[in-house]
């Protein structure tokens, strides 16, 4: 497996995911969902970590437009490393929700989650972000985009994967 390493000690771990909604936001089956948006993303801003997250006029980022299907949503942020962002993404209620995508998501054909390192002080473009994340689609696992099974130190991952859905 390909060794992903941090350029620099002081770098920091941007993320960027996206799915594709089953109804448009305001529809009662993704209600669950989005009504939870504030309180998860509250909770990652209060997270040991948590450096900064992309947000639009929503106070999330689910008006942000990254393709033609409005249904696609997005968002990036970044985390100073990788312990810190599995802490958030699967020690958190987050993981409960992350086990229910199938209720509001479409399965989605590429990868929809990538990291990638950045200097301190960097906040992610939606266009960058989804630069990274079609590198990994493109050429796999490097230090320009990486996915949870590269991710170094990452440990909190390997064990959901082995619990499945709750």
């Amino acid at each position: 497996m390909k060794k992903i390493e941090k350029p620099q000690s002081d770098w920091q771990l941007a993320e960027v995911n996206i799915a594709h909604l089953k109804a448009p936001v305001g529809d009662p089956l993704v209600a669950p969902f989005v009504d939870a948006l504030d309180q998860i993303n509250a909770i990652a801003d209060r997270m040991e970590g948590f450096i900064w997250r992309y947000t639009d006029a929503t106070g999330n980022a689910t008006d942000t437009k990254i393709a033609d299907d409005d249904r696609i949503i997005f968002n990036t942020s970044v985390w100073k490393d990788v312990p810190c962002l599995e802490r958030f993404v699967w020690g958190t209620i987050h993981v409960n929700f992350f086990r229910r995508k199938t209720e509001w998501f479409h399965l989605m054909e590429n990868m929809h989650f990538a990291m990638w390192w950045v200097p301190p002080g960097t906040t992610v473009t939606p266009n960058e972000a989804m630069q990274r994340l079609n590198r990994l689609n493109k050429v796999g696992a490097t230090n320009e985009a990486f996915d949870w099974a590269h991710a170094p130190n990452a440990k909190m991952w390997k064990k959901a994967q082995n619990q499945g859905p709750a």
